[in-house]
């Protein structure tokens, strides 16, 4: 079957907007196509600086022929309804409908709509300039007459259909003042003649041979295997960073990697400085020496097989790092000579929210609140307090202003470098923590002490002020710090309930409910555990864990088909009788040994399993619940629980209602599947 390729060739487009802009116009066209009946076997973008380009094989020579049967109205209805019936159906009078009949609804109208085929050349001639039109750029530029706006100026379209054996064709458009064809362009500077393609397989090979790599992660991979062996040679290990990977594989069409080295004295400022120094302002990778140390070379990427080895493109790049690393080591040096606690006066300069107040309002909240959590979290009150006050301060350094993604990291600096205790240097650095999933929590006393006020000030401003997440919007990051609160909380295994207002902690508990459902907890023990009420995080995921175990047991199964069928008869009994059955339990009316045995088994348990979450020992618990499954199962056995005898009945009914009672200690079963 024949395939299409289309490929838009256009000045540079901006690395990060390229892997998206890729799958967009896969989208697009395929979507385009199934809508149009031509359903394809295969579709594959590809992308670089100055190209997108899209190969869907297995499409059709043109699309199926199509009939439809439209229901319309019933006949005599009023001519407003029939009108809008002949204009959805296509028909130009009643008289092109038939009549048809339904034994219950009458007699009613329904269009026979035959629909013809077309070739698949006339739809892509017609769908691929609206592709292009419509095509969605984070920023686009116009250029030209033709009124197109685009991310960077069109300057040629390749459109081809046809199968391997024949000629194909091309799919005849324009898009602004650029008509399609089969040409396209080599490297910039080391192939830049057109080229002639047919389809696929050959304009891949072609480009190849003209010094372009087409496929992004293949790009990647060159650069980072040729990375990692020239590093390897010289006894060196490269810093890999795969958000610079990405970029870099978008800056280049054919990548060629060199080394180069810096003066050995910067490395006397701080290592992240340097590495985010390199990598802002050239788009190149630090590397580490055999001890693990930061060491005074980098890898460059280029675009380009130089006459001269690489020397000259090199030797500009290490002029170019000199002077920011120069700079660098001013900002560093001026942000030593004062004392952090200098820079507090400048937070009452910066905004945090209109609402919410100044960066110096917020320390003196976070310095309040930290003192209070340092008691519950075993730290130090006056330490907490410390590192609160200082922990914003680096704001208003002159390297943090040149590199946002450094705070933190240079108050830990600063404030080691001033003689602040090590406890106090470390919550400065790690309060921001967790800033993702794969992101180390915060682990000293003081740190987390800190880290939590942060993230909950946050939350409880927001939340007081009515901007809460909606939908997929999240400006202020408040589903990371609900995430981070509870990620701390729970890996350091903190009695920490919340005290937070109910709605703010039912925002909490759905943040919960993905954390463990992405750790493979089941949806329904998750939902089984958590009650409005639930404020300690910890406590909820013991629950969680210690329910999956009982319930992936014989006996917790067994025990949970008991519990079911008590809470249904209960259920049935109560909305019968209109009552429930709370009464306590009448040991003289436990005729039977069986009800006697389980009474006794609840009442211990019952104690047992009370002592055991008064401890927060869930999976204690879990194991005295899990003792009622035999005297359960022989109840149900031997016990009519609707005895004739009304006060009977009603005994065995209150002691299904201390069963279901003393299992809800631990989690309300009734929410769980099975």
């Amino acid at each position: 079957m024949p395939e299409l390729l289309v490929e838009l060739f256009s000045e540079e487009i901006p690395a990060r907007m390229q892997r998206k802009a890729a799958e967009d116009l896969k989208k697009a066209v395929t979507n385009a196509l199934v809508d149009a009946g031509l359903v394809y076997e295969g579709a594959k973008a590809f992308v670089t600086p100055r190209r997108l380009a899209l190969t869907v094989t297995g499409l059709p020579a043109r699309s199926p022929d199509t009939h439809e049967e439209r229901k319309g109205p019933r006949v005599g209805s009023p001519q407003q309804a029939i009108d809008g019936f002949l204009k959805a159906a296509g028909l130009g009078s009643i008289d092109e409908a038939k009549i048809e009949a339904d034994p219950k609804k009458g007699e009613f109208y329904v269009a026979h709509i035959d629909k013809k085929g077309a070739e698949a050349t006339d739809i892509l001639a017609t769908l691929l300039p609206k592709v292009i039109t419509g095509f969605d750029w984070p920023k686009s530029m116009q250029w030209g007459n033709g009124g197109l706006t685009w991310v960077r100026p069109l300057r040629a379209i390749t459109a081809t259909f046809g199968t391997d054996n024949d000629e194909p064709v091309v799919i005849p458009f324009k898009s602004n003042t650029v008509a399609s064809g089969q040409t396209t362009f080599g490297h910039r500077f080391l192939a830049p003649e057109a080229i002639r393609v047919k389809r696929f397989d050959d304009y891949v090979q072609a480009l190849e041979k003209a010094k372009v790599v087409l496929d992004i992660d293949r790009r990647k991979e060159i650069i980072k295997a040729d990375a990692d062996n020239l590093a390897f040679a010289q006894g060196l290990s490269v810093i890999h960073d795969e958000g610079l990977l990405e970029e870099v594989a978008g800056l280049v069409e054919w990548p060629v990697v060199m080394m180069g080295s810096f003066d050995p004295a910067f490395l006397e400022v701080p290592e992240e400085v340097i590495i985010a120094t390199i990598r802002a302002n050239q788009k190149c990778f630090c590397l580490r020496d055999s001890a693990g140390k930061l060491a005074p070379f980098f890898i460059i990427t280029s675009n380009q097989i130089a006459a001269d080895g690489g020397k000259t493109i090199v030797a500009g790049n290490e002029r170019v790092i000199r002077a920011r690393l120069s700079d660098a080591r001013f900002f560093y040096q001026t942000d030593l000579s004062l004392p952090l606690e200098h820079g507090l006066p400048k937070l009452e300069e910066s905004v945090f929210h209109a609402k919410l107040g100044t960066q110096f309002q917020r320390v003196e909240r976070l310095v309040k609140l930290s003192g209070e959590i340092a008691l519950k979290v075993g730290a130090n009150p006056e330490l907490a307090k410390r590192a609160a006050m200082l922990a914003k301060a680096d704001l208003t350094t002159g390297m943090v202003g040149e590199f946002p993604e450094l705070q933190g990291i240079m108050g830990r600096y600063y404030a080691l470098a001033q003689g602040e205790p090590l406890a106090i240097a470390n919550a400065i650095a790690d309060h921001y923590k967790p800033l993702g999933p794969t992101d180390l929590v915060p682990g000293e006393p003081v740190a987390i002490a800190v880290a939590l006020a942060d993230k909950l000030d946050t939350l409880k401003g927001f939340w007081s002020i009515d901007e809460k997440p909606t939908g997929s919007r999240d400006p202020f990051a408040l589903r990371r710090a609900a995430l981070g609160v509870i990620r701390i909380v729970t890996d350091n295994n903190l009695r920490f309930p919340l005290e937070v207002e109910p709605d703010l902690l039912s925002f909490f508990h759905d943040r919960l409910k993905v954390t463990l459902r992405d750790a493979g907890a089941r949806h329904d023990l998750v939902d089984a555990v958590i009650g409005k009420d639930s404020n300690d995080m910890l406590e909820i995921t013991e629950r969680v864990e210690a329910l999956s175990k009982l319930l992936g047991s014989e006996d917790g199964r067994n025990l949970l088909a008991g519990y079911k069928r008590a809470a249904n008869i209960l259920s049935a009994e109560e909305k019968k009788d209109g009552k429930s059955f709370a009464a306590p339990v009448d040991p003289a009316l436990l005729s039977l040994s069986e009800e006697a045995t389980l009474a006794e088994a609840i009442a211990s348990v019952d104690t047992a399993v009370a002592a055991k979450v008064a401890a927060n020992d869930y999976q204690g618990a879990i194991t005295a619940l899990a003792t009622l499954r035999q005297p359960v199962d022989k109840f149900f056995e031997a016990v009519l629980v609707n005895d004739p005898d009304v006060a009977i009945r009603a005994n065995r009914l209150s002691l299904l209602t201390k069963l279901r009672d003393t299992m809800r200690l631990v989690a309300d079963f009734s929410k769980v599947a099975g």
